[in-house]
């Protein structure tokens, strides 16, 4: 058991700096705040900028189970002032600098250089994201990362700082993803400042603005985020290019060693050591295609919007990474964007297609150190032009599970999408409303958000339902519970709702944080019957006067 911050110390191992390149232009005493182009080396030593008075707020007792924490360990001093960003006095072997990393950016497969400073690509990275820790805790190896640690050479003048708001919406994110299921960095720990804020920008209250309208004053925060690793596809991509362009001497040199880290770290259980590089090249591409396939169609199967899809945004170990301007769909629309800036093609529907633009970057960034073998590029090039066939299987797989059915109906689906379409539907509760499998519509009047219908869309949502019954095939009552409990386990009864989310950082901003204690112990439950009370609450339509309202609907940035 894990009591103090000298425990964890022991524990401490420090794969990537260990195997990767330290940036050579780095500062010793990691005080590197200044936007910088940084040229090679894989990481930057930085030192965390520590936020004033931290408050502690949450940690997650689910997370700190699985790693072997005492309870007590997220309120003890030292872990509370080394995970608000002050390591100056943690305990040996921990290093005392975190450490930033660089990336490349690719917006739906086009690369990009202006979002860097220099228009090189050199500056861009982790600008308020720093990692502090790495070590093996219960056999397994983790990655801890402060969110909102200060500055960084990659912030690009900004004060890396995240704010109160965003970083709760992130700490419940990612215990909620984890809880439904799906493939996720996790929640540690949560701490605020009582005295230091940073202006951002926001809407007035009630407004319907897409483009924020006022700077207001906002308490800034630190989650600490854990994975197995941290890397990027665009990571991977930053040394892709440098390798394709020959950017310095090193470069190939160096996009071989992340792939190689990235395989050590993340794929080690299925990618044989012994293997040749080429070999290992494949089968990374391969398992990658395999995890991001299955990552994007379990999004969908919850509501979940990614909202910003990019590279930089797409972990290369197939799991969620950084909850920006996410969002869990309210009425089924496939055109669902919860961010006003990130357009159709990040849409809700349009995932499996944003997935398969940053698998090109991922396959264009390996393909370097495959040039010398032509079967080996060609068997890359076949695995790229694989990946929309195995995205359409996982889709429907997917579909097919949460109707319960036991293959994929096309003609039943399409019906349903236009069924969905029409009645505006609330996604999560219609889903497990149909998995009490009801024979007429009564049930599922439930999910509607228009409630006066036509004769004929009645007549439709009839057929429909007469068919899917069939299909089912469910002729007693032993095999019917057995099918409802079976769809139950994939169509969640909660969702971490936006407007869920709204008043719980309203109320933290006066100190208050009942609600997000509240939140947290429903949303590591979504598939779980609970109280009466629970309930009325949290399993229901969305209130009109909350439709189209900015900061509640829609969000033009997470800061």
């Amino acid at each position: 058991m894990v009591k103090t911050l000298n425990d964890l110390a022991q524990l401490a191992d420090y794969s990537l700096m260990n195997a990767l390149n330290r940036d050579p232009d780095a500062s010793e005493d990691g005080v590197d705040y200044a936007p910088r182009e940084v040229f090679s080396g894989h990481y930057v030593p930085v030192k965390p900028t520590p936020i004033e008075n931290p408050v502690y707020i949450a940690h997650s007792k689910t997370f700190f189970s699985e790693l072997g924490f005492a309870d007590t360990l997220a309120e003890s001093p030292a872990f509370v002032k080394m995970f608000s960003g002050d390591m100056s006095s943690v305990p040996e072997p921990m290093n005392k600098l975190g450490w930033a990393c660089g990336y490349a950016l690719s917006i739906y497969g086009t690369e990009y250089y202006q979002q860097c400073p220099f228009g090189t690509g050199n500056g861009y990275g982790d600008g308020r994201a720093m990692s502090v820790y790495e070590g093996v805790l219960n056999g397994k190896r983790w990655e801890m990362q402060l969110k909102g640690g200060g500055r960084t050479p990659y912030c690009r003048g900004a004060d890396g700082r995240a704010v109160l708001r965003s970083s709760i919406r992130e700490f419940l994110a990612q215990e909620h993803m984890h809880a439904l299921g799906i493939k996720t960095s996790r929640s540690l720990s949560l701490y605020t400042s009582n005295v230091e804020t940073v202006k951002r920008p926001w809407y007035k209250e009630g407004s319907y603005s897409k483009d924020p309208e006022v700077m207001i004053e906002e308490a800034v925060a630190i989650s600490t985020r854990v994975a197995p690793s941290f890397i990027r596809v665009g990571q991977v991509e930053l040394f892709g290019r440098r390798a394709r362009k020959n950017e310095h001497p090193n470069a190939m040199k160096e996009l071989e060693m992340i792939v190689l880290h990235l395989i050590d770290r993340e794929y080690s259980d299925t990618i044989d050591n012994n293997l040749t590089l080429a070999e290992k090249v494949l089968l990374l591409a391969s398992e990658f295609r395999g995890r991001l396939t299955s990552l994007v169609a379990n999004w969908i199967r919850v509501g979940y919007c990614q909202g910003n899809f990019n590279s930089d945004n797409c972990a290369a170990g197939g799991f969620t990474l950084d909850y920006g301007p996410f969002g869990f769909t309210d009425v089924f629309d496939p055109e669902y964007q919860p961010w006003t800036g990130g357009g159709k093609h990040f849409s809700f529907f349009n995932q499996p297609n944003a997935a398969e633009k940053n698998f090109h970057v991922f396959c264009v960034a390996l393909a370097p150190l495959l040039k010398a073998n032509e079967d080996s590029l060609a068997k890359l090039n076949e695995i790229r032009n694989e990946f929309a066939k195995v995205m359409q299987e996982e889709m429907q797989k997917m579909w097919a599970q949460k109707l319960g059915l036991s293959t994929f109906d096309g003609g039943l689906f399409k019906e349903l999408k236009g069924l969905l379409l029409e009645t505006s539907v609330d996604y999560t509760i219609f889903f497990r409303e149909l998995s009490d499998l009801p024979q007429d519509i009564e049930a599922l009047k439930k999910s509607f958000y228009k409630k006066q219908l036509s004769e004929a869309t009645l007549n439709r949502w009839s057929s429909w339902l007469k068919m899917w019954n069939i299909l089912i095939d469910v002729s007693d009552t032993k095999s019917r519970e057995t099918r409802s409990n079976e769809m139950k386990l994939v169509n969640p009864k909660y969702s971490l709702r936006e407007w869920f989310l709204v008043p719980a950082y309203q109320q933290a901003t006066t100190g208050d944080y009942s609600l997000i204690k509240e939140m947290q112990e429903i949303m590591i439950n979504p598939y779980t019957e609970q109280s009466k009370e629970i309930e009325a609450k949290y399993y229901r339509l969305k209130p009109s006067e909350f439709f189209e309202v900015a900061g509640i609907s829609h969000i033009s940035c997470s800061s």
